[in-house]
């Protein structure tokens, strides 16, 4: 793990030192109702840009602690970090329109690409691999070939055949065939890979091209340039490759929007109704987790979201998700705060989940409803 940037002279580091503490002692203090929570037709949209929130106050937010959270974010190594309520900007730190690569959150976004075909048959997620006519490069046992897309998308397949590139729990898994299809969560590359190759092979569409024009163009992604997306991976450990996706934070921003608004964007569905709530909803219980070092703890996992759950969850956080990627790259949606929070970390240096999360505590502590 890179070490974090450092603030100079010790009563900097006493204070970095302190921040965590700080949010915590905030969120007490600002504790209050959350906001009503608009409906996507009365929605406020992004359009050639975002618009600012001119008076943070308006929608229920102190300026004076929002303005504090940018020393904490300054000790961190956060490259940019963007936070939408209500459709407007309310805080924004670092280069914003800066594009480097999502890591693990391309898999949250395939499961949003996944809505359409899904909605008009062209995927059918109870098809299996052997349907599919899949294998690959150890071959698959006759068990894997059981699994279904539907397992592919929720990391419930019992496939734990390597994957072609690194970064995920396979390291943790119990023996090939020793688990049904479906009854036995791990967060595995070659599941995510492998629905990535299934979503090509249904659609017979690559998948970038379908992220322009299912997403990048109906949003009105200020940073979109498909040339840059290329798979990468192993293929003699896995024929199924990784399929890398390089957006900037504010894009990123419009992809955690058109969540939280179930899918609409403007007058458009985007996605199929219900689709944004099916694939953030639960489907592994944090008591589910596994390797068993996960169960117990604030995350459950939906389609390939994120989403906190358990008794310790605290109320703002109920009903969020979040896309989470190496190094640092989140898209997280707050909806009891009407909130988008859309977080980068340019690769080689870190901000771990621990700092990243300081930013969501000083966030949801700066939220002082009628009282500000």
């Amino acid at each position: 793990m890179m070490n974090r940037k450092t603030a100079t002279g010790p009563v900097s580091r006493v204070l970095v030192a302190l921040l965590p503490a700080l949010g915590f002692a905030l969120a007490a203090a600002f504790a209050c109702s959350p906001p009503p929570v608009e409906t996507a037709a009365e929605a406020v949209y992004p359009g050639a840009s975002w618009e600012r929130l001119a008076d943070p106050a308006a929608a229920g937010f102190s300026a004076e602690a929002l303005n504090a959270i940018h020393p904490y974010v300054d000790g961190i190594n956060t490259t940019a970090v963007m936070a939408v309520v209500g459709g407007r900007v309310l805080f924004e730190h670092g280069p914003v329109d800066s594009i480097s690569y999502l890591a693990s959150v391309r898999k949250s976004i395939l499961a949003m690409l996944y809505g359409r075909y899904v909605e008009d048959g062209t995927i059918d997620l109870e098809l299996t691999l052997e349907d599919l006519e899949m294998d690959d490069v150890q071959d698959l046992l006759p068990i894997e070939k059981q699994a279904r897309v539907l397992d592919l998308v929720t990391a419930r397949s019992g496939v734990y055949h390597p994957a072609s590139n690194s970064g995920d729990n396979l390291a943790d898994a119990p023996p090939r065939g020793s688990q049904e299809p479906g009854a036995y969560y791990l967060y595995s590359n070659w599941d995510f890979n492998a629905a990535g190759a299934v979503f090509e092979q249904l659609t017979e569409r690559n998948i970038y091209d379908a992220l322009g024009t299912d997403l990048a163009l109906p949003l009105g992604f200020e940073d979109w340039h498909r040339w840059i997306h290329r798979k990468s991976g192993d293929a003699t450990r896995s024929r199924n490759l990784a399929y890398h996706m390089n957006l900037s934070t504010r894009d990123m921003a419009r992809i955690g929007y058109l969540m939280l608004r179930d899918g609409v964007w403007r007058e458009e569905r985007v996605l199929p109704e219900g689709w944004a709530g099916r694939i953030s909803g639960l489907v592994t219980p944090s008591a589910e987790m596994n390797p068993e070092s996960r169960r117990g703890g604030e995350f459950g996992y939906g389609y390939m979201w994120w989403v906190w759950d358990g008794p310790a969850v605290p109320e703002a956080f109920r009903g969020a998700y979040t896309g989470r990627g190496a190094w640092g790259q989140y898209i997280t949606v707050i909806p009891s705060l009407d909130m988008v929070v859309a977080h980068k970390t340019v690769p080689e240096v870190a901000t771990p989940w621990d700092d990243y999360r300081g930013i969501l505590d000083r966030l949801v502590a700066a939220h002082c409803g009628a009282d500000c």
